[in-house]
């Protein structure tokens, strides 16, 4: 029994590495690699090591709420995901008093973007052009290697694609949402800093111009913005959230891959 059970491990390890080895090819085969669990193009590459503007983390962790908070949290009528909102039910205690049995009270918390549903999540690989590398080669006698030099310090900004109450809460809440389901650093402001350049080289034939256009790719978020009057009701030794008024609205936004650029070589015979 003990060689048939190691000769079973040994074929479901081979198993798991043969799996895994035609999963790479396949990316390979199809130009492109993974990042978190989004595949970008070939074309686009990490600079972070190279960038000469070090861009600040975005990780925005996901705020946990106290036990107080979650027993609040559960009576809600809507779902309440807003960090901000979580982090000021955290701060705040009710104390026994405010419980007495026959104390009843309502306190008007605001009115809120409670949470955010993705509905659709895409990359627009080139969403802004940042840099354009040329050379002349026309009159040259042997093809001339270009490679990707950034001349001017470039700022990529994102945002929303629509006016809304409590615009900073929702950027929030959708950089968190597009994050988590694309894997990929994302913020929505990222520079990439004058002098950042990477060693791949595009051969410019003879008699032919060069132009190495980059680009700072950005995710397309669009879902749907939750709004209400948040009450927070003390009735007879019992608390609890209470949403009134809610509201829903659709909402897009661009946020930019910070410390990414995407890459466009053309080889012309005239100038553009």
């Amino acid at each position: 029994m003990g060689k048939v059970r190691s000769f079973l491990i040994l074929i479901l390890s081979l198993l798991v590495v043969l799996i895994a080895a035609s999963t790479v090819m396949a990316n390979e085969r199809s130009g492109q690699s993974k990042v978190g669990n989004y595949k970008i193009p070939s074309s686009v590459l990490n600079v972070a090591k190279e960038n000469t503007y070090p861009n600040p983390s975005q990780d925005l962790p996901k705020l946990q709420p106290s036990e107080l908070t979650k027993e609040l949290l559960e009576t809600s009528n809507v779902k309440i995901e807003n960090p901000d909102l979580i982090l000021m039910l955290n701060e705040s205690s009710i104390s026994k008093p405010l419980l007495a049995f026959r104390h009843h009270a309502t306190i008007y918390l605001g009115n809120w973007p409670l949470n955010y549903v993705s509905k659709e999540t895409s990359a627009n690989w080139e969403y802004q052009k940042i840099n354009t590398n040329f050379y002349d080669n026309r009159s040259g006698k042997a093809p001339y290697k270009i490679h990707y030099v950034q001349e001017m310090q470039k700022i990529v900004k994102g945002g929303l694609t629509a006016k809304v109450p409590n615009a900073s809460d929702v950027k929030k809440m959708m950089l968190l949402k597009a994050t988590e389901k694309t894997g990929l650093p994302l913020s929505f402001d990222t520079i990439i800093g004058a002098g950042t350049k990477k060693d791949q080289y595009y051969n410019i034939p003879i008699r032919k111009l060069g132009y190495l256009d980059a680009y700072a790719p950005a995710i397309n978020e669009k879902g749907t913005i939750t709004y209400g009057e948040v009450y927070l009701v003390l009735k007879g030794g019992k608390k609890q959230i209470s949403v009134k008024n809610v509201t829903s609205q659709g909402i897009g936004a661009w946020i930019p891959i910070q410390d990414h650029v995407s890459f466009k070589f053309n080889a012309v015979e005239m100038p553009r």
